[in-house]
């Protein structure tokens, strides 16, 4: 395996790589509407029903369909899973290592046509959507590195007459619940880091995102993974996901997505089932509503740049986007004036089309946010949006921004998940402090200011997980940015980091008395 390096972005603005992403677009459309079964066991099985996923920029054109399961097909899955890990767990780390490190090379090597199908499927612009794939080759490149580490000895302290060792195993079968807004960088992610540990899976991908994970199923099969070490299970959470997470088999829940979903998760994971030998490890990696500080040290171009593309990049749809600026008294208006500026001229329209603002995922999201909105309206100014964009019948909603929030304010407490942006005026720096922690979150903040005091004190006190000086909040990077949050934000698993795979192995210490 070549070191670890960062899979390197595309330069949209040349020919080059604007053609080729053209030409991706071109490929996918000729292949929309397809079919995808349920794959058990490295075989195809076929289901009467199914999930239908369509484009949210042209909501009557048929991206794909998939098998949807049932808990017939989630007992062959974990069956499948389980009989697959025997051998998957004593393959050498070094070998298991080179099969996730191949699933990062062939996504590489068809990067353009993967986020076009994101394109299509996700509505992510061109920018979004290859950040979300190179993010996956990350993911897959740099798991398959800590899996060779960690597959090292523990240092023990050295005992007269005894030859003592600590090693790391991997601990089972374990249930891979991604969200839909990553749909390959946080699914990748999830798989690859517990199967080069040496576990085995049974993968349950969005509703609203399938195809994606069929393609990087079909990804796994090409690179010769063995039969059984990843089970692609879509179906309905309420049915499939629930029988995953109580299953005495399962070992381990991966959870990526909604505080409501994720606490019941963890509920379920917490009790013991009948023939059930362990208590699970369930990792909730959950929501934000997440602040961006502004002082009057600032600059402020800097800071209208960073909090408009931590807002509204890919529509606001990451746990990570701003949903809060809390300005100093003294320049809150004047940065307020210029994110609205900024604001108002973001295009919106199809993530083909490479526009900034693109549709949201889902007829459900976009009547969601719409009420949200609508309740905002009640509670503060709306200073731009807040209306919807007729086009294609794709969900769009224009970039929105309110004033005048108050930090008890539901703008300013509950994560909308869109396009809606809350400017919070305060006092002084403390109370910008407080205010940012006053959510039941703590996934990512910022801080924009020119003070190395204040620079120092948010380093402190800023109760998140990811903190993020003088830039935007988004978009962290594998190995650079280890990435998870605090207090209902989840289990502070922090993907992309050194110890990620440790969450899913356990350790053995075996002494043995020398003559």
């Amino acid at each position: 395996m070549e070191p670890f390096r960062n899979e390197p972005y595309s330069d949209f603005s040349t020919e080059g790589p604007s053609a080729a992403y053209r030409e991706a677009l071109a490929t996918v459309a000729s292949k929309l509407g397809g079919h995808v079964p349920l794959v058990i066991d490295g075989k195809p099985v076929a289901t009467d029903d199914r999930i239908i996923s369509i484009d949210p920029a042209q909501p009557d054109v048929v991206v794909g369909t998939t098998g949807s399961a049932s808990p017939a097909e989630a007992q062959l899955a974990i069956d499948a899973a389980k009989n697959a890990f025997w051998d998957w767990s004593r393959l050498p780390a070094e070998k298991r290592a080179e099969f996730v490190h191949r699933i990062g090379d062939l996504m590489a090597e068809r990067k353009f046509e993967l986020s076009a199908w994101m394109t299509r499927e996700a509505g992510k612009n061109w920018v979004e959507a290859e950040a979300d794939v190179a993010e996956a080759i990350d993911f897959c490149r740099f798991y398959a590195h800590q899996a060779v580490r960690l597959a090292q000895p523990l240092p023990v302290v050295d005992y007269p007459g005894e030859s003592n060792e600590s090693f790391l195993i991997p601990i089972g079968v374990g249930v891979v619940i991604p969200p839909w807004n990553f749909p390959l960088a946080i699914l990748v992610g999830m798989c690859a880091g517990p199967v080069a540990a040496g576990n085995t899976v049974v993968l349950k991908p969005a509703s609203n995102t399938p195809v994606l994970g069929a393609h990087f199923m079909d990804i796994v099969v090409e690179a010769g993974l063995p039969d059984g070490v990843i089970n692609f299970l879509p179906g309905p959470g309420s049915e499939v996901g629930d029988f995953l997470v109580d299953h005495a088999d399962t070992r381990f829940i991966n959870f990526t997505g909604s505080k409501e979903v994720g606490l019941r998760i963890a509920t379920r994971a917490a009790a013991v089932q009948p023939g059930q030998p362990w208590l699970k490890r369930a990792f909730m990696e959950m929501g934000g509503k997440d602040g961006l500080i502004v002082d009057e040290t600032a600059d402020l171009d800097l800071a209208a740049d960073a909090i408009v593309k931590s807002a509204y990049g890919y529509q606001g749809q990451k746990c990570s986007a701003c949903s809060r600026a809390i300005v100093i008294a003294s320049v809150h208006d004047e940065v307020l004036e210029r994110v609205v500026a900024k604001a108002s001229a973001l295009e919106v329209g199809p993530g083909a089309d490479n526009l900034p603002v693109g549709p949201v995922i889902s007829a459900a999201q976009h009547r969601s946010i719409l009420e949200e909105i609508e309740r905002g309206r009640a509670e503060a100014t709306l200073v731009v949006g807040g209306g919807t964009i007729d086009q294609d019948g794709g969900y769009y909603i224009e970039p929105t921004v309110f004033a005048g929030v108050l930090p008890d304010h539901r703008l300013a407490q509950h994560e909308i998940f869109g396009p809606v942006l809350s400017f919070i005026e305060v006092p002084n720096f403390d109370d910008a402090l407080e205010i940012a922690n006053g959510t039941e979150y703590g996934l990512t903040g910022g801080l924009i200011s020119s003070d190395p005091e204040r620079i120092a004190q948010a380093k402190r006190e800023f109760h998140v997980g990811n903190l993020y000086i003088n830039r935007k909040i988004t978009g962290a990077l594998v190995g650079v940015q280890p990435f998870g949050g605090f207090k209902m934000s989840g289990s502070n698993a922090k993907a992309g980091g050194p110890d990620y795979l440790r969450l899913f192995m356990e350790m053995k210490t075996v002494a043995q008395k020398l003559n």
